[in-house]
C-alpha cells in the first residue's frame, strides 16, 4: 500500500464512507470536524470531543498544546496591551476609562480568537497528518 493510499484512509469513517478533503480555514475556525465538515468538534468552549458525533472521527490525535494561547498573545494581546499602555501614558484617564475601553478589548483579544485557533490547529494537524518528530536511523 502506497503511502498516499494509507493518506487517503484517514478520510474513510469506520461504514466505509469516504469524505472528501475539507481546508481546515472551512471547518477549524467554525469548530467542525476536519473530515466531514458537519460534526461539532468542541464540547465545551475549548475542550474537544472524544469523536465526531457524524463520521466518528477520533479526536485523540489532536494535541494543539499552548499553539492558540500563544498566537493570541503575540498577534492579539500585545497590541490590545500596548493600546492600554498608550493610553494611559498619553492621557492618564481615569481609572473608570479603563474599564470602559481597555478592559473590553483586553478580554475580547484575548478570550474569543482562542476557539477557533484552536479549531484550525486540530483541523490542520488532521489534514496534514500532523505527528510527534521521529528519529530515523539506518
Amino acid at each position: 500500500m502506497s503511502v498516499q493510499e494509507r493518506d487517503d484512509l484517514r478520510f474513510v469513517d469506520s461504514a466505509g464512507r469516504r469524505w472528501e478533503k475539507i481546508d481546515p480555514l472551512k471547518t477549524g475556525p467554525l469548530g467542525r470536524c476536519p473530515r466531514c465538515g458537519r460534526g461539532h468538534m468542541f464540547a465545551g468552549f475549548l475542550k474537544l470531543e472524544r469523536e465526531c458525533e457524524v463520521c466518528g472521527l477520533d479526536f485523540s490525535y489532536a494535541d494543539p498544546a499552548d499553539g492558540p494561547a500563544f498566537f493570541v498573545q503575540m498577534f492579539a494581546c500585545v497590541p490590545a496591551v500596548i493600546f492600554t499602555l498608550m493610553l494611559e501614558i498619553l492621557a492618564s484617564p481615569p481609572v473608570w476609562v479603563h474599564f470602559v475601553t481597555s478592559l473590553p478589548l483586553l478580554l475580547l483579544t484575548t478570550v474569543l480568537p482562542l476557539r477557533p485557533l484552536k479549531g484550525w490547529l486540530v483541523a490542520s494537524q488532521f489534514f496534514f497528518k500532523a505527528q510527534e518528530g521521529r528519529l530515523v536511523r539506518e
